[in-house]
């Protein structure tokens, strides 16, 4: 296994873990193999009490590295904040928490309001006592959101959605870049675009992986996009879902054969390829450059133009998922298609040429339906946002 930052360099997400035989022979099985870094989230079904209820009976907790989240959506006053992470403690069987998220941070504003109901003292507290080792978040918005937030706070770590398909959207390159400036390991969610870059890639790109391998051991689609997260040093810890053992199995040899720099020149250049093979099915060619942003009407129009490409390229529910998690629904301001007022200010700095404001009536139309608008705005009222 490969380290960056003390953590391995692939990280186990509990987000959905099978029944409870089966996650206990893979958490064995990972730690053994050389896995230091487990996440989980206060709203991940079950999945708390499952990976506590492993680590004490197998004394694991002095073995690894346990992450996990504050619910933000649910923290409506001061007092919430103790209340949820008094009970991830009780769920997770264990005194202290080494990695504490801020779950789901969209924007500096989202921030503030939490700092309004006393974060940073509660913070400060558990940070003093011990029972939260480091403190970090897990981002969903836009890009210069994101730099933003960097600032806002002495982070000591962040996690981003980032992949070979993704590279300019959200936090993208850039974020990790800045991220890594400041000194801050940068753990990296959705390396596969929740299994789409694992098994529904479209037959040219799997001809040119297949080709990329060379005479040297068969990689699959899988392999070649954590490969392409490990090349970067700037990466410190990828996290997968795996719920098999052959899953990680694989995960873990590849992990362990992927040092920074792993890539070839020529084997970079294939993922030139495929991309453009991706950009094919594309309705905007948006690169997510970020030159269009700020928008003056608070429109993320990178995200925007990303979720509708995805729901074209990949599915109208994955698609509509990004389009709503990019866009505010977690908190702070709403950056939908909806906000253009057509001024057209973005369209001077776009290297693409594209016409953003007639492409986001498009976007609306189909981005937004009655049900979104109203899911979005009964989300934000529950936030508080």
């Amino acid at each position: 296994m490969q380290y960056r930052d003390n953590l391995s360099v692939l990280g186990f997400g509990g987000m959905r873990f099978p029944d409870f035989a089966a996650t206990e022979q893979l958490i064995l099985r990972a730690v053994k193999l050389g896995i230091n870094f487990f996440d989980t989230a206060y709203i991940y079904r079950n999945s708390e009490e499952t990976l506590g209820r492993i680590i004490e009976k197998h004394g694991l907790r002095d073995k690894i590295n346990l992450a996990t989240k504050l619910p933000l959506l649910y923290c409506k006053k001061e007092s919430d904040f103790e209340k949820y992470f008094a009970r991830q403690l009780e769920r997770l069987r264990t005194e202290y928490i080494d990695y504490y998220f801020m779950h789901m941070l969209v924007d500096a504003t989202q921030w503030e309001r939490l700092c309004g109901l006393g974060i940073l003292d509660f913070l400060a507290e558990k940070k003093a006592a011990g029972q939260i080792r480091r403190v970090g978040f897990s981002f969903h918005g836009s890009q210069n959101a994101f730099i933003e937030l960097l600032d806002v706070y002495d982070w000591d770590f962040c996690m981003i959605q980032y992949n070979y398909r993704d590279e300019h959207y959200q936090a993208g390159a850039a974020g990790l870049r800045a991220a890594a400036e400041k000194g801050l390991p940068v753990i990296i969610m959705e390396p596969l675009l929740g299994g789409q870059l694992a098994v529904n890639l479209p037959k040219k790109a799997v001809e040119l992986f297949a080709k990329a391998g060379g005479t040297g051991p068969a990689l699959t689609p899988a392999d070649w996009a954590f490969k392409w997260l490990w090349d970067q040093p700037k990466v410190t810890c990828v996290l997968s879902g795996m719920q098999s053992m052959p899953v990680l199995e694989a995960n873990a040899a590849n992990a362990a054969a992927s040092p920074a720099g792993c890539l070839s020149d020529e084997q970079k250049g294939v993922f030139d390829r495929v991309a453009e093979v991706f950009r094919e099915t594309e309705k905007v060619r948006c690169t997510g450059c970020n030159y269009c942003m700020p928008c003056p009407r608070g429109v993320n129009i990178p995200a925007c133009f990303s979720a509708w490409n995805i729901n074209y390229a990949i599915g109208r529910i994955t698609g509509l998922k990004r389009y709503a998690m990019s866009n505010g629904i977690t908190g702070g301001q709403f950056g939908g298609a909806s906000r253009c007022n057509g001024c057209k200010k973005c369209e001077k700095h776009c290297p693409q040429g594209i016409k953003v404001a007639e492409t986001l009536k498009v976007v609306r139309r189909k981005m937004e339906p009655f049900w979104m608008r109203w899911l979005m705005k009964a989300a934000r009222r529950f936030t508080g946002a």
